[in-house]
């Protein structure tokens, strides 16, 4: 019997189990792919980045900054390759605390640098596991005992150091740099963005296990050079002669400047005392200051080269016309100006006789015959009251008001030298203009910019010769002061001064020199008027006279023993530095050579000391010229001085910064954000190895505001609440700034040690935002 077929059995489709399954797979689809589009295509730079930062290390390579040159191309700044030394705390295991006090033994040798005593040591090996600084920048004698000591996770690199091979030579006009090759001062900071140069970068890949697998480096840019007007063995000259005048007579400060007067270079900038550029932990805060741009005096007799010559510009003075002295007094509005004790009854004398004696009454008279406007124009063209514009950070305009701020009896102060401020660069360049032919061509110390190095045939040494007459094109900034008939009847008379007047110890052998001495008075506390023993004291002149070669500027501040005149102080440092300056350009004698009897015969022959001018103005017109000055005027800013006090101590913070903060976190390493070169050498062992932290914030140096509102080129003060000026008599710079500041005032510093004087005087009520001049001595 034939079996039926079995029925196939056949489960039933759910259409709404099918449905809901079908949603689900779908909205996972469209889960899934958005999460993709959103990792892969949304957030695709955001993963890029951290995948780069988990396999590469990049590493800044600091530049080497750029040499300074001079003229003949000595260097004088220049970068060198020193040692390092760091530890990788997590390999010194319990032996912090020794390995400390070991490496501190040998480190520290300076015991004002706090980097590298034995507890800041341990406390950054305490607070560091795979990086910490142990010292940097060592000399080899150093680097050489540590690494004798072999210890366990004790590293050396390589590092770029700033060194000067003069050592304290010319170092104000150089300036010095931190520890991380920033500029601090001089030409380093002026120009730290040219010399600096740009970093270059280590692109280094890395696998898991932080295995190097390859490295990509882009190479640093190195800073321009930059090749000065300076001759080094001019300035070596300058700072000698300098020093010994210096020791001899026990002055404060001293300056000199030597210029070509026919196209404005500086060949040397002397100030002493100064500072060594390459010990930073024991820099002066007062020497750092370039006195030569910074610092203004009253001139006293050298400024009556300027009325002199405006009066034979202008007004048709001829060296031969008669001029009355009347007996050395002349009343000038009810004020009684009067000359020396010694020139007392001169009558009528030359034109030439009165300036060869230095006479106030006959430079009052000039003055007059030109008159205020006249007068102010001659000044402003010498460059008097305005920056010249020379390579130096810190230069002041100096002091000079115009003529509707003047007194009735200012034209008789300002024409032998008072009530008017000056720098011995601004005094050089208006001796310069007269030797020249009239011309004024602005100061500068900066030759060139190059990016050759020393033994480039394109880079080529400059010697300094000198010209006998302006160049053809002349530089921006030039302009004529007074005629070439003019010049050369000043040089005949200013000649003279040195033959027969007050400036006979400035006489060389074997060749003609002319100038003028001047000698200032200083401000006494005790006496509340200007002092007969506390003097500046000057002499501006230069050599040959028909062809001059050579303008000299030699400024030496109060001066203790012997006699502190001009003509006994300055005028015997012009002779020995131009006569060795002269000797060594060879110059060719325009005069017969003199024996040593006739050369001294010839200086005990001075006609008269260049005394010091009674002083017919008073602090009240430095006061009244100090606020006039725009707020980016150094002298307006006086607290620069506790801020370049604070610049010797800024590296010390920036470490001190370094120690405190947290390093940043990489990955498993702690990476620096900047490094000089991604390896190390300990024995014959290389590898990658991170640099410190610096990822702290860095330590800037103090800013240093104006205490007056500005607007644009305005100085408002508050004219409607006054307050009273405190008593700054016998207190330190800082204390001065301070108590300023807390009483709303400015305060203008002139010298250095403790106050002793002030314009106005304590009490005084003044408005809100009032410069007050503060005279500090030792």
């Amino acid at each position: 019997m034939k079996k039926p077929p079995r029925k196939t059995l056949t489960a039933p489709i759910r259409r709404v189990r099918f449905v809901w399954v079908a949603f689900f797979f779908c909205v996972w689809t469209v889960a899934i792919g958005s999460r993709l589009m959103w990792l892969q295509v949304v957030r695709h730079s955001e993963f890029l980045e951290r995948a780069q930062r988990q396999q590469q290390r990049t590493f800044e390579v600091a530049p080497r900054r750029g040499v300074l040159y001079d003229r003949n191309l000595r260097e004088l700044a220049m970068t060198v390759l020193v040692d390092s030394i760091y530890a990788v705390p997590s390999e010194l295991g319990d032996n912090k605390a020794s390995d400390a006090q070991i490496l501190a033994k040998i480190v520290h040798v300076d015991p004002k640098d706090r980097f590298t005593s034995e507890p800041q040591i341990e406390a950054r090996l305490d607070a560091q596991r795979n990086f910490a600084w142990v010292a940097r920048k060592v000399d080899a004698d150093t680097a050489s005992r540590v690494r004798e000591l072999n210890l366990k996770g004790i590293y050396f690199q390589k590092e770029f150091k700033r060194f000067y091979p003069n050592g304290e030579e010319a170092a104000q006009m150089l300036g010095y740099v931190g520890t991380d090759d920033d500029g601090l001062g001089g030409m380093e900071l002026k120009f730290d963005s040219v010399l600096h140069g740009q970093p270059g970068h280590v692109l280094t890949a890395i696998d898991a296990k932080r295995h190097v697998m390859g490295s990509e480096e882009r190479d640093p840019q190195p800073g321009e050079n930059l090749v000065l007007t300076i001759d080094s063995n001019i300035q070596y000259m300058a700072e000698r002669a300098l020093d010994a005048q210096m020791a001899k007579v026990k002055a404060l400060h001293g300056t000199i400047v030597v210029q070509d007067p026919n196209t404005g270079q500086i060949l040397a900038l002397a100030v002493s005392p100064r500072f060594n550029p390459n010990d930073r932990h024991h820099m002066d805060a007062e020497l750092l200051t370039n006195r030569a741009v910074s610092d203004v005096y009253e001139p006293g007799s050298t400024f009556k080269l300027v009325t002199y010559s405006a009066a034979v510009d202008a007004a048709g003075v001829e060296p031969t016309d008669i001029v009355d002295c009347q007996g050395g007094s002349i009343n000038l509005y009810g004020r009684i100006i009067h000359d020396d004790k010694s020139d007392m009854g001169m009558g009528k004398v030359t034109v030439e006789r009165a300036l060869e004696k230095s006479s106030d009454v006959a430079a009052v008279k000039l003055a007059l015959k030109l008159g205020p406007q006249k007068f102010y124009d001659y000044m402003r063209a010498y460059g008097f009251g305005q920056r010249t514009g020379i390579e130096l950070p810190s230069e002041t305009r100096g002091l000079l008001r115009p003529p509707r701020r003047w007194s009735a009896t200012s034209i008789g102060s300002l024409a032998i030298g008072q009530e008017v401020g000056v720098t011995p660069v601004q005094l050089v360049t208006m001796v310069s203009t007269i030797a020249n032919g009239g011309m004024y061509l602005p100061p500068h110390v900066l030759m060139q910019e190059t990016d050759e190095q020393k033994g480039d045939p394109k880079l080529k040494p400059v010697a300094f010769h000198p010209e006998t007459s302006l160049p053809m094109q002349l530089p921006e900034g030039a302009h004529r002061v007074i005629s070439e008939r003019s010049s050369a009847k000043m040089r005949m008379m200013m000649q003279g001064i040195v033959q027969e007047g007050t400036g006979t110890p400035a006489q060389l052998n074997g060749y003609s020199s002319a100038g003028k001495t001047g000698t200032a008075q200083k401000f006494d506390r005790e006496t509340h008027s200007y002092s007969h023993t506390k003097l500046v004291a000057s002499f501006a002149g230069f050599a040959p006279v028909n062809h001059p070669a050579i303008s000299v500027a030699v400024v030496i501040d109060t001066p203790t023993v012997g006699s502190l005149y001009g003509t006994t102080v300055s005028a015997p440092v012009f002779r020995e530095v131009a006569q060795e300056v002269l000797e060594y350009l060879g110059v060719p004698h325009d005069q017969p050579l003199k024996t040593q009897q006739q050369m001294m015969l010839a200086e005990k022959t001075t006609d008269a000391d260049d005394v010091p001018d009674e002083q017919v103005g008073d602090l009240t017109a430095m006061f009244d010229a100090v606020n006039s000055l725009p707020p980016d005027d150094p002298l307006r800013q006086p607290a620069n001085a506790a801020a370049m006090a604070e610049n010797a101590q800024m590296d010390a913070a920036k470490e001190l910064a370094k120690e405190n903060a947290p390093a940043p976190q990489h990955g498993w390493w702690t990476l620096p954000d900047k490094v000089l070169t991604a390896f190390h050498a300990n024995g014959d062992t290389t590898s990658v190895m991170p640099d410190a932290g610096e990822g702290a914030p860095k330590v800037q140096p103090p800013e240093v505001r104006p205490a007056v509102q500005q607007n644009k080129d305005a100085v408002l003060v508050d004219a409607g609440k006054r307050v009273a000026v405190p008593d700054f008599t016998g207190q330190a710079l800082r204390d001065v700034v301070e108590n300023s500041e807390r009483a709303g005032l400015h305060v203008q510093t002139v010298g250095s040690g403790v106050a002793h004087d002030q314009a106005p005087v304590a009490g005084t009520m003044v408005p809100l935002g009032t410069a007050v001049v503060v005279r500090f001595t030792r």
